[in-house]
């Protein structure tokens, strides 16, 4: 069984980094799987470039920008919301190892890789497709998070994410192409996490597929607990303070990652009685130095963006909690990593988080956009050794039961299998 995995990019950025991984996981289990991506970052060798020649090359750096050119024109200052028009793209059915594949699995396949009109063509081809979903834009007119607006559930128009007054506006269109698009696909929905997948049910593009939960994985051999003060000695840190990790791309400045609840977390952390100012450190990875950030009160150390596993794998273990709170997301990896290394979590019960976070099993459940909560996750996490320890050891094995490239793999594999054999293949 050859595979062929869509994504943008392999490795930059969340979505990517979970295709990259599933792509690993199978071909661990011997499956013939091919990450076919717009931009390589990676030296692997199950990665290939549809941007092989200097002309291709360029035309991979043009087509996100061309991609926004619509909502530039129509809806000024809004070309850098989390929106994709999706039409700008390459003609994917031409591609030797798309066409010579016995399954399609497409992963966050926007930002000028594949355009509506692309996925159009898929059916052409006549093999199963899968889905992975890594975000809500393959059931809404075009948003990736939809926030507080559930438009997706009809037909989507005056979009509040673009400003839009108008019923027949451009999520409107792309809704309405989807619709037509989906009706000729052998589609098959996977969604890493329960929450994703209640939405993509209810969604009016997709509520009549097939949608299975299949979560993410990590390499579990690397993201591993190693010893604290060693973690903390390759780091600079003390050894004497309470640390507490945050990290995420564009950590700051995107709205979704809820980086203002963390600071008033922490400033309520600071009031409580049993915590001092002296005792508690701030690391901060995926985020340089910011005007926010002075804010916060507590000693701050930054990290900037970490590019491997190692290094990301010596913060989480030298970090005593890893405090997460974002407002919507799907199954973050970075709530799986720290898991990984033993360093329970505290974040809100939102989205795909309560997948992995087990409330006071393996880190804390926050009430949604509660700081005082999230304050108060953090205290009940470091107030006691004994404790830490036991929430370390029991995240730790939530990894090994649910998110290991073996037992994600098989799943996966497991799903090909079926489609092929529904198909006749």
């Amino acid at each position: 069984m050859k595979i062929a995995q869509l994504s943008e990019n392999d490795i930059q950025g969340g979505a990517a980094k979970a295709a990259y991984r599933i792509n690993e996981a199978l071909n661990g289990l011997s499956a013939e799987s091919t990450m076919v991506v717009h931009n390589k970052s990676s030296d692997s060798k199950v990665v290939e470039t549809v941007a092989k020649t200097n002309f291709q090359k360029v035309l991979a750096k043009i087509r996100p920008t061309y991609d926004k050119l619509p909502l530039k024109m129509f809806y000024r200052n809004r070309e850098d919301v989390p929106f994709s028009v999706a039409k700008a793209g390459t003609n994917i059915v031409k591609n030797d190892l798309v066409k010579q594949s016995d399954i399609i699995d497409l992963h966050w396949i926007v930002g000028g890789f594949l355009s509506l009109g692309s996925l159009d063509k898929l059916s052409n081809l006549d093999k199963p497709i899968v889905w992975t979903l890594h975000d809500q834009w393959a059931f809404t007119g075009g948003c990736h998070y939809s926030g507080e607006c559930s438009k997706y559930e009809e037909s989507c128009g005056s979009c509040p994410l673009l400003g839009s007054r108008r019923e027949n506006d451009i999520t409107r269109k792309i809704w309405k192409k989807k619709r037509k698009i989906y009706r000729d696909l052998n589609l098959t929905i996977v969604s890493p996490s329960k929450w994703l997948a209640n939405l993509a049910r209810e969604s009016s593009l997709l509520e009549e597929k097939n949608v299975k939960v299949v979560p993410n994985t990590l390499p579990a051999d690397i993201f591993k607990p190693i010893d604290q003060e060693v973690a903390r000695d390759i780091l600079d840190l003390p050894k004497n303070q309470k640390v507490i990790l945050f990290g995420a791309i564009s950590a700051t400045s995107d709205e979704r990652k809820g980086f203002r609840y963390l600071v008033d977390s922490l400033k309520a952390l600071q009031n409580r009685d049993n915590i001092s100012d002296q005792e508690v450190k701030l690391l901060v990875f995926g985020a340089s130095h910011s005007e926010d950030i002075k804010h916060i009160p507590f000693e701050k150390n930054f990290l900037g963006y970490l590019h491997d596993s190692y290094s990301l794998t010596l913060c989480y273990n030298a970090a005593d909690v890893f405090v997460t709170p974002s407002l919507q997301d799907n199954l973050p990896n970075t709530i799986m990593e720290s898991l990984s290394c033993g360093t329970p979590v505290v974040g809100f019960d939102v989205g795909g988080i309560p997948d992995m976070i087990e409330d006071k099993e393996n880190g804390y459940l926050a009430d949604y956009r509660s700081a005082d909560d999230l304050s108060e996750g953090i205290t009940w996490v470091l107030g006691d050794q004994e404790k830490l320890k036991e929430l370390g050891q029991r995240a730790r094995e939530k990894v090994l039961d649910s998110y290991t490239y073996e037992n994600v793999g098989k799943q996966y594999l497991a799903l090909y299998h079926s489609l092929l054999s529904e198909k006749g293949g």
